[in-house]
């Protein structure tokens, strides 16, 4: 069994009215425990929608969403759904309440109603994850873009989950915070396990996943690795995707007659091929 899997998925916004729109359209996708994969489409395509079925924030209207075994639609399950996914969204003031950092992280166990010394040790630990134990006791509104978003992470993790679902988490940060948050996604998965979701627009950041999704219209399209996908730049780009830009830069390469592998990522594959190459 999946950690997470998607059988004939479909949404349909305002269903049953005139203006009925049609999000996504009998989806299957299965997700191990564990995983980090990257999930990829143009504006409009279903990501977003997808990941809210993640959580439970939306119900299929029709197939299944089981998470951890539990059906979705079970209703009275929603807050272990919601205890073992973990929503980190593109804008982290909607998801900060709290006039202290602690206070934020701390404010989901409570609601769960954990002992206050159990509260306590899950917001150092959470902090600590994230790299934010040094700013416990400043008001959220004080921070920079990714430390709000890192501190949003930590109020996830304070919540013992087992998936975090990051939904265009870059998509308002400059380049370094981007590559903050990627940083400390890939430390999650890599020293805690934790099961990644990424959704962006980003290609370096889709490159650094186990596995790539890719969404058009509602649909799954494509399902692989970052470097069988970003082989296709063709299909990538009637898509209205872009693929990395060492990946660009060795596929015009190649077409000068210089022999590079298809799997170049990042500007460190590039290097590395151009050095075998001299």
């Amino acid at each position: 069994m999946s950690f997470i899997e998607l059988e004939q998925v479909s949404h349909v916004y305002q269903a049953g009215q005139e203006q009925a729109h049609a999000a996504l359209t009998d989806v299957s996708l299965n997700i191990e425990q564990g995983e980090f994969v990257a999930v990829l489409g143009a504006n409009g395509s279903g990501k977003s929608t997808l990941a809210r079925h993640l959580n439970a924030l939306l119900l299929p209207t029709s197939g299944h969403c089981r998470i951890n075994g539990i059906d979705t639609l079970q209703t009275d399950e929603l807050w272990r759904v919601r205890q073992q996914v973990g929503m980190v969204f593109q804008n982290p003031d909607n998801q900060l309440l709290a006039a202290l950092v602690e206070d934020d992280v701390a404010f989901g166990p409570e609601n769960l109603g954990v002992p206050p010394a159990e509260i306590a040790a899950r917001v150092t630990a959470a902090l600590a994850a994230v790299g934010m134990q040094h700013y416990r006791s400043c008001a959220p509104h004080l921070l920079s873009g990714g430390q709000k978003q890192r501190v949003a992470i930590a109020g996830a993790l304070a919540m013992q989950t087992q998936c975090l679902v990051l939904d265009e988490p870059t998509a308002m940060l400059d380049p370094q915070g981007r590559a903050d948050i990627l940083a400390c996604a890939q430390k999650l998965h890599r020293e805690q396990g934790i099961t990644i979701v990424y959704i962006t627009h980003f290609m370096a950041e889709a490159a650094a996943a186990d596995r790539i999704v890719v969404m058009e219209q509602g649909q799954v399209v494509a399902d692989d690795t970052p470097q069988a996908i970003f082989a296709q730049a063709e299909k990538m780009q009637q898509l209205g995707l872009d693929v990395p830009v060492a990946t660009e830069v060795a596929a015009g390469l190649r077409r000068r007659g210089i022999k590079l592998p298809v799997t170049i990522l990042t500007p460190e594959d590039l290097a590395a091929a151009l050095c075998g190459e001299a």
